[in-house]
């Protein structure tokens, strides 16, 4: 009896935890570095493609970082409220329940994160590859763009793994260095000028048709891949110094930075080339450099891209990992997931996940099928979160909030319609594709992948019954509290 009473009176082992290391500058970098990745460098031409008029494809850079800014003035309310690791998860879960926010998680893990990781690697390994001399990566070594992609991935990981502290570092460093990279570009168009003539293959470009509704929706698909990355600070929340103060400075900052920038860059691209030359120019960031400093333009902006395509990796690596962390950590997901390192205190078993799903998906999949999967999967989800904000304020009306939505409730009820009109949009387009392939054989219309990601994302319904029933028979046997 003696004995037992020693026993219980022993301290209980603390277990791990993420620690707040993160300040404010840190976490606007996370925002800025998570978005500006790729899709300005690659964007422009999808955009240009669907929406050949050079005024409304400036109106409609400057509506996505409108509706982007709708966002993330709502998700800052929420973030001061709700300052824990997983973001939109938490959110999801605190106003609307269990189901949605288990979905979201699951969405991640099999098709979102995956796809921005690969996406976003393939990018880095196209550019470091030509560097290198080889023409075209994808058509003469597809291989090797993989090889390269899922290295890529397998450094990120290593550098989270190590200490949040380290990616941050990575984080600020590669973050600065792209959005310099951009202003240079920008204010060398306007400054020197075009003293090169427009590249051989983009002289005889011309236009690529009409502007139709369909086209506009398609087009914002595009843009928004761009975009994303806003979010992404919210998943850190709960390693970042006096959150209820700094996450809604650092999401409201970082995206009014990331808009002026995006402007700006397109500014710099039409003044430089014309709206049918942008539209045929993969590498617009690259061709327009060439206007300017000729062939070591190319090889700047390649180097400009690498960096940058590198720093969002690292950010999106650092904030998507947390969402499987909080996941587990919410009893949504095997509770290992939900590990921290005893040393380094970040979610290292979500890191390797994280890794493991996007390295396998290098090697099926090309950017463009990943980052239309991405925007689709996700932009539904962050409609879900910014909605939660008429909930929660139901719910808990005298909740100590160190922010509230600015332009409430007109804000976030404009974000969501813009997502309803992107998804339905999509949907549309994909029913007229299916529609004309059985009637005709040959369809016309574009396909979106609308469906096919609203397939996989419905799936995690009967996977969140059958995880429930495999949760209590794990509680049942004492495996999950074990876990």
């Amino acid at each position: 009896m003696e004995t037992n009473v020693e026993q219980n009176t022993q301290p209980a082992i603390e277990k791990p935890s993420l620690e707040r290391r993160l300040g404010l500058l840190s976490a606007i970098a996370v925002l800025v570095g998570s978005t500006i990745g790729t899709g300005i460098f690659r964007s422009p031409a999808g955009v240009a493609q669907k929406v050949p008029d050079q005024s409304l494809y400036l109106a409609m850079w400057a509506l996505g970082g409108f509706f982007s800014l709708c966002g993330a003035l709502t998700l800052a309310e929420l973030a001061g409220l709700y300052p824990k690791t997983g973001g939109v998860f938490v959110y999801l879960r605190e106003g609307w329940g269990k189901l949605p926010a288990f979905l979201f998680g699951w969405s991640q893990l099999v098709i979102i994160r995956a796809s921005a990781l690969g996406a976003i690697s393939t990018v880095f390994a196209e550019y470091f590859l030509r560097l290198l001399g080889v023409d075209n990566p994808q058509l003469n070594n597809p291989q090797m763009v993989s090889l390269v992609a899922a290295s890529a991935i397998l450094t990120v990981a290593l550098f989270n793994h190590f200490g949040v502290r380290l990616g941050a570092l990575v984080q600020n460093v590669t973050t600065g260095a792209k959005y310099m990279a951009l202003v240079l570009l920008v204010l060398a168009a306007f400054l020197l000028g075009a003293n090169h003539p427009v590249p051989e293959h983009l002289a005889n470009a011309t236009s690529t048709g009409s502007v139709s509704l369909g086209l506009v929706g398609l087009a914002f698909i595009s843009m928004l891949w761009a975009y994303d990355g806003w979010a992404d600070v919210t998943y850190v929340s709960g390693e970042i110094r006096r959150p209820e103060r700094f996450l809604p400075v650092a999401l409201i900052a970082g995206t009014l930075a990331v808009i002026a920038i995006y402007l700006l860059a397109n500014f710099a691209y039409l003044h430089l080339l014309d709206i049918n030359q942008i539209a045929r120019s993969p590498l617009v960031a690259a061709d327009t450099a060439s206007r300017i400093i000729g062939a070591a333009g190319v090889n700047l902006i390649s180097i400009a891209v690498m960096i940058s395509a590198f720093g969002t990796l690292n950010g999106s690596m650092m904030t998507g990992s947390r969402i499987f962390f909080a996941m587990a950590d919410d009893g949504l997901f095997f509770k290992q997931i939900a590990a921290v390192h005893p040393r380094h205190k970040t979610p290292y078993v979500a890191i390797w996940l994280a890794a493991a799903m996007a390295m396998a998906l290098v090697f099926v999949s090309g950017f463009q099928r990943l980052a239309d999967m991405f925007v689709l999967g996700i932009w539904p989800f962050y409609a879900a979160g910014v909605a939660a904000v008429y909930v929660i304020r139901r719910h808990r009306p005298t909740a100590e909030r160190s922010y509230r939505t600015l332009g409430y409730p007109l804000t976030p009820a404009l974000f969501i319609l813009a997502v309803m009109f992107l998804l339905g949009n999509a949907l549309k387009q994909d029913i007229n594709y299916y529609y004309e392939l059985i009637a005709t054989g040959s369809p016309v219309a574009e396909r979106s992948g609308a469906l096919m990601v609203a397939a996989i994302v419905l799936a995690g319904i009967p996977a969140y019954y059958i995880w429930q029933k495999l949760g209590d028979r794990l509680q049942g046997t004492g495996y999950r509290e074990q876990m």
